[in-house]
């Protein structure tokens, strides 16, 4: 038996709160939704856990974009849920800054409850743990570590270690992204490779969210684009890491 996906919805419109929580539990997900961020971090400091979080962006107060950027603060104990973002604001930029902010996913408002649940399961299923393989190919449940120019992913916890020891979380989405690159070192990646792996079938893509999550990877790992260790781009084509492994 499966546990039911547990759900925080924050919109401080009630009509949308109610109608969006009775579509999901239809599809068997357990949705605690609430009105603002303050409501939200009261729920975090109570120590409730949650799968993922749908983030209104206009918002009384703090708006989600704000949240959200609080929530990804480098030892925050919830920086790893991911979040989609629900917005009225549909655009191109609207939907790049969301990326920009720490989001891993964005719809725009009105959205059909279907594609809802068809994103939510997605990016889930993007962001679960894999078990690891060893050299002989067999499956390693434990946690593992690539070590590259004093920097250590743990693959398990889904965060960054630099040599001094200092935690960096990661998004589902720079972690995947950094994930790809250390399993491709000195490869180049495409952005229709990047985009296949980042975000499968079936997802809103564009070319313009890869190149933000490489910034936002870039300012991470403290990789200056101009005169990159790690992260090289190849215009017109796509990107190569060029850091050395451990």
């Amino acid at each position: 038996m499966h546990k039911n996906i547990r759900v925080l919805l924050v919109d401080d419109d009630p009509a949308i709160r109610e109608l969006t929580t009775r579509s999901l539990e239809c599809y068997h997900m357990d949705v605690v939704s609430v009105a603002s961020g303050e409501d939200m971090f009261a729920l975090f400091r109570k120590g409730e856990l949650f799968d993922i979080i749908l983030l209104d962006i206009m918002l009384p107060g703090e708006d989600g974009l704000i949240l959200c950027k609080r929530v990804r603060t480098p030892g925050y104990p919830n920086t790893h849920i991911p979040i989609i973002f629900l917005s009225a604001l549909g655009d191109t930029v609207d939907r790049v800054l969301g990326l920009e902010m720490g989001g891993d996913d964005y719809i725009a408002k009105p959205f059909q409850t279907r594609e809802l649940v068809a994103r939510i399961r997605a990016l889930l299923r993007r962001s679960r743990r894999t078990p690891c393989r060893d050299e002989s190919g067999h499956t390693d449940s434990r946690e593992h570590i690539i070590s590259f120019e004093g920097w250590h992913l743990h693959t398990l916890e889904r965060h960054l270690e630099d040599e001094d020891g200092v935690i960096v979380p990661l998004s589902t989405m720079e972690f995947r992204l950094l994930n790809l690159f250390l399993s491709h070192p000195n490869m180049v990646l495409t952005r229709e490779r990047i985009l296949d792996h980042m975000c499968g079938q079936g997802q809103d893509i564009y070319d313009r969210s890869i190149d933000v999550q490489v910034s936002r990877l870039r300012g991470k790992l403290r990789d200056e684009s101009r005169s990159p260790r790690l992260i090289r781009t190849l215009r017109g084509t796509g990107y190569m890491f060029i850091g050395k492994l451990a």
